[in-house]
């Protein structure tokens, strides 16, 4: 099963590291969780985070997450994207990438 991947807040990952459980805001504004498959993370991350420097982006083993996955058409992006529908355990992230800024001021995931 091939990985998902979450863009995260520095400050919010140590608080789900605190607790064992990443819950975002979106998880009680919108039901779940927004996630990308690696092609779609730069654009992502251009489109809704544009200028932050204090990124980070969780690699999650979709066979570790409890919730249910669901790949789902979004309204403002081509494509469909996986949202997890619950809190995601901090065991499911395989990985923590950093998710820098590149020189032209966009992001730029060498995994695309």
């Amino acid at each position: 099963m091939e990985p998902i991947f979450h863009i995260v807040p520095q400050s919010e990952w140590d608080r789900a590291l605190d607790t064992g459980w990443y819950r975002p805001e979106s998880l009680d504004t919108e039901g779940f969780i927004h996630c990308s498959d690696s092609p779609q993370v730069a654009g992502v991350a251009d489109a809704y985070y544009g200028g932050r420097t204090d990124l980070l982006l969780l690699e999650i083993d979709p066979g570790k997450v409890r919730a249910e996955v669901i790949r789902e058409l979004a309204p403002d992006r081509q494509g469909r994207f996986p949202h997890v529908y619950g809190p995601l355990p901090v065991e499911s992230v395989v990985h923590v990438h950093g998710l820098p800024l590149g020189r032209d001021g966009r992001f730029h995931w060498p995994l695309a």
